[in-house]
């Protein structure tokens, strides 16, 4: 795996997590759960049934999107809003002691939109007019990218290391980064990687791409990792070693691969068998964690209890990154 950092000016905690994730490549996987409220019951009940934590943390930015409109948005949509908020104290904390954070961010279109802008049905937000200077849609488009840099500067501040995964899902047309198709998907990550790296200095973000589709590849010059979402059948517990050689035909850097969102947690034995050697994996919330519908109480045990699993435990003791010196 390659660990030069795109980013030349990146922080020593993050690259010192990046030479950890290379040092682990095809030895053992870093577990991961996704959460998106204060009360993270995910995590509660993974501590109640494995009496461990992941050591990957993934918080969901949404309701930090400047252009929500509650006032004629749904329940569903008020409900989500309101128990995301707040949420980045709590990715804050999880970083300061010591598990690994990541983003994803369901961004509200910039401009316009009802409801759930993030999803193209919702908005008529158009992407590739917001890569055009002096449009309407550029300047909303850069002002939330300010917006949202200002919320990631105390973690650069801290530094505390964040895999940072923008435009995820951008191969499918149902969120509005994704509606004009990968090329402009693509150009929307370069132009957010530039804004962060060059305008606001953002040196402690490990970024990550997400896009199993080769024509719709960022560039080896904008991604340290390489990543997919997956949603296999219910308890199809497995390496998913064709996917990792599916998702490896995009570059012929060896870039390291995560599971960046998955419904079905991976079997470690099969991951051995197999030699998948994926970096991470992250369990999305609610259902997915919180009932056996997607994975069996008796799989999480045998996943967090494996010796090729890192939990947060584990992680602590291997201390790869710390905050500042």
């Amino acid at each position: 795996m390659i660990t030069v950092p795109v980013n030349p000016d990146l922080q020593p905690e993050a690259r010192r997590l990046l030479q950890y994730l290379a040092d682990i490549e095809g030895k053992a996987i870093l577990t991961g759960q996704h959460t998106q409220t204060r009360s993270q019951e995910e995590l509660a009940l993974i501590l109640r049934e494995t009496g461990k934590q992941p050591a990957v943390c993934g918080f969901e930015l949404l309701a930090y999107s400047p252009n929500i409109r509650l006032e004629d948005a749904s329940e569903a949509c008020i409900t989500e809003v309101m128990n995301n908020r707040d949420t980045i104290r709590l990715a804050m904390d999880w970083g300061k002691n010591g598990g690994i954070v990541t983003f994803t961010w369901h961004w509200f279109s910039p401009l316009g939109g009802r409801d759930k802008s993030f999803y193209t049905e919702n908005t008529d937000f158009d992407p590739e007019l917001a890569l055009l200077s002096g449009t309407p849609e550029n300047t909303a488009f850069l002002h939330d990218l300010d917006h949202m840099a200002a919320l990631l500067q105390p973690f650069c501040d801290a530094h505390i290391p964040v895999l940072w995964r923008p435009f995820h899902e951008s191969e499918g047309g149902w969120f509005w980064w994704g509606r004009k198709g990968v090329g402009v998907a693509r150009e929307l990550y370069r132009f957010m990687f530039r804004h962060y790296t060059k305008h606001h200095h953002l040196n402690n973000l490990i970024w990550v791409w997400n896009n199993p589709r080769p024509e719709g590849y960022v560039g080896d010059e904008y991604c340290d990792i390489i990543s997919r979402d997956q949603y296999p059948p219910a308890h199809a517990h497995g390496a998913f070693r064709d996917r990792y050689d599916e998702l490896r035909t995009i570059t012929a850097a060896n870039k390291g691969a995560a599971i960046a969102e998955t419904g079905v947690i991976p079997d470690a034995d099969a991951l051995i068998k197999e030699n998948a050697p994926w970096l991470w994996y992250m369990t999305w919330s609610g259902a997915f964690a919180l009932t056996e519908e997607h994975n069996s109480f008796d799989a999480l045990r045998r996943l967090y209890h494996h010796e090729y699993a890192i939990t947060l435990d584990k992680l602590e003791a291997a201390q790869p990154f710390a905050g500042k010196q």
